[in-house]
């Protein structure tokens, strides 16, 4: 069924509003509910109620009030101008004026995809001022960019994992028609845009939902708060609810794809799981619009089925198009960094890092995880599921961000070691994912930050974050969430980009992107076909050895060594030839001259 927020303009409207067990629902019209206009709803079929009226003299602005409760948000609302708590507003987003009728898409296969927030990717923190960096994406040579989430959330900044009105987007990064412009301005750069939604739970504050119809249930729970009601009584406009903002971001937004935060989350107990139906639906609009669209999971299950192809009768998979796989995250970060506290501690296997690059996107595939006290993940067949189905980063928001101080990978080592992860990431068989600020080094940490209103909550957070990292053997005081000086902090500095010693970092994130366009190697070589050998080195003079890495796909042969106290020589076939390289190497007499913590990228082969 339609509903009132979709449509917006002068004289009679349609609201409606779904509250399947209700006995009464009053439409409020007005942006002060004390002084609203009450107006009662009739019942109709499948739970919903439905009124006409007139928003005009309001200012567009409504609520509803279920059995004589509070006034609460539409669920469904488009537009919260006023803060999560306050009347929604009616946006007409058949109105937004659209360029990109000639937009062709992106397939997630050859993609590279580009993770960034609203509100620390510049110092504005809007959509505006993200399209003037557009370029800069451009110029890198990414294909696809992700929005963490713009849901509408409490206060002015956070992360966006706390969302609460799933429709809306977030007024101080522009509201509806700022992410619009956002989208079509991307289209006309060649770029695709996907966005970061969370259906597996609502913030704690400004959650009215349950005070509206049965949306969530008691016999499942989450780490974050209650569990969504995918399976109990009633469950079928629930279902419709999720369904409907998955249209809603791909049709009225024309965004490319949805990266689906933590589907593990999502229990559902039916013969056909809400994520296969959510994979039907893209499909159904990539194929009616002829522009793919892409859904990607968060998972931690480590289960190739969530990417296998839907079947019938019960056999295949979820459909969905690609999942995030970080077990190769958590393989390249032991390596470059040594810790292996936590969940890290299986990754210290000699043979993980060779199995997540070159076999399979899971380490766990049926092993033991000590983590999780348990045997953990399903084995990978690469006839099912490719590798570029699989989504793998050297850093993202979730593994900078959940540290106690938010330093990013190169923040404890050299520039050498971070090229060598870029290059261990960008000559992989997966969709490599970046996360802002990583291609040029960005000296700015990534923290956690929060804004909410209520003091016992905010504090909560901040006590249970300092305990939470205790716990973990990191001592100090953790930022305060809170504090604005924490989002200052973790906000873009756009002038260390040509700076030295952050360009040339960045001058190698774009010879290896542009090496995976332009070399077959790269783009072709099937999971399980390459190969990464790990050679511990002898040093003389007293000198410490280091490591030689080396990863061959097809006629592309990446050479690396970490760490050690002298260059060391490595033979190559003749006709090698150096494509890309980082940390001063050198090449002659059939060899390369390695320093340590330098890495080179050469075509061994014919072409």
């Amino acid at each position: 069924m339609s509903h009132g927020s979709v449509h917006a303009g002068a004289g009679s409207h349609r609201f409606t509003l779904w509250a399947p067990e209700a006995e009464a629902v009053d439409l409020l019209l007005g942006a002060d509910p004390e002084a609203a206009e009450h107006i009662a709803m009739s019942r109709t079929e499948g739970g919903w109620w439905a009124v006409e009226a007139d928003p005009t003299p309001h200012d567009g602005r409504y609520a509803y009030s279920v059995d004589g409760g509070i006034p609460v948000p539409d669920p469904r609302s488009r537009r919260q101008p006023d803060g999560v708590h306050a009347p929604s507003q009616l946006v007409d987003t058949a109105a937004f004026t659209w360029s990109d009728q000639d937009w062709a898409g992106v397939t997630l296969e050859g993609a590279a995809v580009y993770e960034l927030h609203v509100g620390t990717f510049t110092q504005e923190g809007t959509f505006e001022a993200a399209i003037e960096r557009l370029d800069h994406l451009v110029d890198l040579g990414v294909s696809v960019v992700e929005l963490m989430p713009v849901a509408a959330f409490p206060g002015e900044h956070g992360w966006g994992y706390d969302g609460v009105a799933l429709y809306a987007v977030h007024e101080p990064y522009g509201g509806p028609e700022g992410l619009a412009r956002f989208v079509d301005a991307a289209h006309a750069k060649g770029l695709a845009v996907w966005l970061d939604v969370v259906h597996n739970h609502l913030g704690p504050s400004g959650n009215y939902l349950g005070l509206v119809g049965p949306y969530f249930t008691d016999q499942h729970h989450t780490p974050w708060g209650q569990a969504v009601n995918l399976d109990a009584p009633h469950s079928d406009g629930v279902r419709a609810f999720l369904l409907g903002n998955v249209r809603h971001w791909l049709e009225d937004f024309h965004l490319d794809g949805l990266r689906l935060d933590a589907v593990h989350a999502l229990r559902d107990d039916r013969a056909t799981h809400v994520l296969e139906e959510m994979s039907a639906l893209a499909d159904e609009i990539g194929e009616r619009t002829g522009i793919p669209r892409t859904l990607v999971a968060e998972s931690d299950r480590n289960d190739p089925a969530t990417v296998a192809p839907r079947g019938q009768g019960g056999s295949g998979g979820l459909g969905l198009h690609g999942q995030w796989a970080d077990d190769v995250h958590h393989a390249l970060h032991v390596l470059l960094t040594g810790e292996t506290q936590g969940y890290y501690a299986d990754f210290a296997d000699p043979d993980a890092l060779g199995k997540v690059l070159a076999r399979t996107p899971f380490f766990h595939d049926g092993t033991f995880s000590t983590f999780r006290g348990r045997v953990h993940g399903r084995s990978v067949d690469p006839a099912t599921t490719p590798g570029w189905r699989y989504v793998v980063s050297l850093q993202t928001h979730d593994q900078v961000g959940n540290r106690a101080m938010g330093d990013r990978l190169h923040h404890g080592s050299s520039a050498g070691r971070h090229a060598v992860g870029a290059a261990l990431l960008l000559t992989s068989p997966y969709t490599p994912m970046l996360f802002m600020g990583e291609e040029w080094g960005a000296s700015t940490p990534w923290q956690y930050f929060t804004d909410h209103e209520e003091e016992e909550l905010a504090e909560s957070i901040r006590k249970g974050r300092q305990a939470e990292f205790a716990e973990h053997g990191w001592g100090g005081t953790v930022p305060d969430p809170q504090d604005s000086a924490t989002v200052e902090a973790s906000t873009l500095r756009w002038a260390e980009v040509d700076s030295p010693g952050h360009a040339e970092v960045l001058a190698f994130y774009r010879d290896l992107l542009r090496l995976r366009r332009e070399e077959p190697g790269l783009r072709s070589t099937p999971l399980g076909q390459g190969s990464l050998t790990r050679e511990a080195l002898t040093g003389g003079d007293g000198a410490e050895g280091g490591e030689l890495l080396t990863v061959t796909r097809g006629e592309v042969q990446m050479v690396a060594l970490l760490g050690g106290g002298n260059t060391h020589e490595v033979a190559h076939g003749p006709g090698a030839r150096v494509l890309a390289s980082f940390g001063g190497v050198e090449q002659a007499s059939g060899a390369l001259r390695l320093p340590p913590d330098s890495v080179a990228v050469l075509r061994v082969g014919e072409r």
